[in-house]
């Protein structure tokens, strides 16, 4: 048998999305092969996931199929895009935004205002000593989530419904967050705002540093109408204020298949650029997950993510890049070989977090900051909207009543 870590029965079944009678079938089909032991049946890791991957596509072709995934709802937005496996914002390429624009930038453009205000010290202050009372065990998401709340407590103009408070609190949020998470009492430009919070003691020059994290955070701003910003859609369709957009959104956010992605492409990556085998690593972190190979594969795009594609050319140029990228290479030549996958937004934010010697949870906070500002984005679209359009109709199909 393999050395390499392998699933258990359940595990693949598990992974698939089936019963374990549906998958010995597959193996009886030739469809997926398997190992046996003393301890029973196992399954190479990648090519369960080769075969989840082309299931998925067939049942999606299928007439009247459904994959999982499929939206429930379309939604008109005027924010961001895709054509052609590029990412625009309101018709502008974002791969040309991110490597000619500031985060700043970018935000009044999409906002339509002149300056990002960013709240008073005193509010900063407040906001930070609440991320310091959860004490070292608390996530990065927590601490945002508090600070957030920190900073909507202090703000006498929170509940104000007027539209134009969207990107007042916006910019509260957008330039006070880093700041808060930074906890020095400092403000200034948001990327090296969040460079000062995330990765203190690093060994990369921190002006080149805070320039691949203001690309990032760039092209994390929107990407079409994914759940937290969903989430933020329906709050703004009940009038919530921006704080509660923004609250909302990071309710749906915090999860392993959306926000908190890059923990665990990051925790491989550094896996193999520590020494182990790509394979082995790939391995064993699809058999822990049980979600996929994390870091790759982007149902939006026929190739690699456009968001992946930059970061990681951006940091191609960067000094000090090579021993991760190394490790990038070896892991998605493997993946593409095995399981016919490209490289997304979560691996090049975890080979971003493994480069500026950040913790594996910083992506998640870089990713955050990025898209609260196409969080309220979203929600300055709904406002426009009559209220609580998005409230849906249950079916019920439980049993009858007695």
């Amino acid at each position: 048998m393999s050395d390499l870590p392998r699933l258990t029965a359940a595990e693949a079944a598990a992974r698939l999305g089936v019963k374990p009678e549906s998958l010995y079938a597959y193996v009886s089909r030739g469809l997926l092969t398997r190992e046996r032991d003393a301890t029973g049946s196992s399954f190479d890791p990648l090519e369960v996931e080769a075969f989840a991957r082309r299931r998925r596509r067939s049942l999606t072709a299928s007439p009247g199929g459904r994959a999982p995934g499929t939206p429930l709802m379309v939604l008109d937005t005027g924010l961001a895009h895709i054509v052609d496996d590029e990412l625009l914002y309101r018709g502008r390429s974002v791969a040309r935004l991110a490597r000619e624009q500031s985060f700043e930038q970018v935000v009044m453009w999409l906002w339509r205002t002149d300056a990002l205000r960013p709240p008073p010290a005193g509010d900063i202050a407040v906001a930070s000593r609440t991320i310091a009372s959860l004490g070292e065990a608390a996530s990065p998401l927590d601490r945002m989530l508090v600070a957030v709340t920190a900073l909507a407590a202090t703000d006498p103009l929170r509940d104000d419904p007027a539209p134009e408070q969207l990107t007042r609190i916006g910019a509260r949020l957008v330039t006070g967050l880093p700041a808060a998470l930074c906890g020095d009492g400092g403000t200034g430009p948001v990327a090296r705002t969040l460079w000062r919070a995330l990765a203190p003691g690093s060994r990369v020059d921190a002006v080149q540093g805070a320039r691949v994290v203001d690309a990032a955070l760039v092209l994390v701003i929107d990407h079409d109408l994914a759940l937290s910003t969903l989430a933020a859609r329906v709050a703004a369709s009940a009038r919530a204020p921006g704080y509660a957009v923004v609250t909302a959104a990071l309710g749906a956010f915090d999860a392993p298949l959306h926000g908190t992605a890059s923990r665990a492409a990051a925790h491989m990556l550094r896996a193999v650029r520590d020494g182990v085998a790509a394979p082995a690593a790939i391995a064993r972190a699809v058999r822990d997950g049980g979600r996929g190979i994390p870091g790759f594969g982007q149902p939006l795009y026929t190739g690699t993510d456009a968001r992946a594609s930059v970061l990681l050319g951006l940091l191609r140029d960067a000094p000090g890049s090579a021993e991760v990228l190394a490790a990038v290479d070896a892991v998605a030549d493997e993946v593409a070989r095995r399981a016919d996958a490209r490289p997304n937004l979560d691996l090049a934010l975890a080979a971003l977090t493994l480069w500026a010697d950040m913790s594996d949870d910083a992506g998640s906070v870089i990713f955050a900051i990025g898209r609260t500002a196409g969080w309220i984005s979203h929600a300055m679209e709904e406002y426009e909207q009559r209220p609580m359009r998005l409230r849906p109709r249950g079916r019920y199909v439980g049993p009858p009543a007695e």
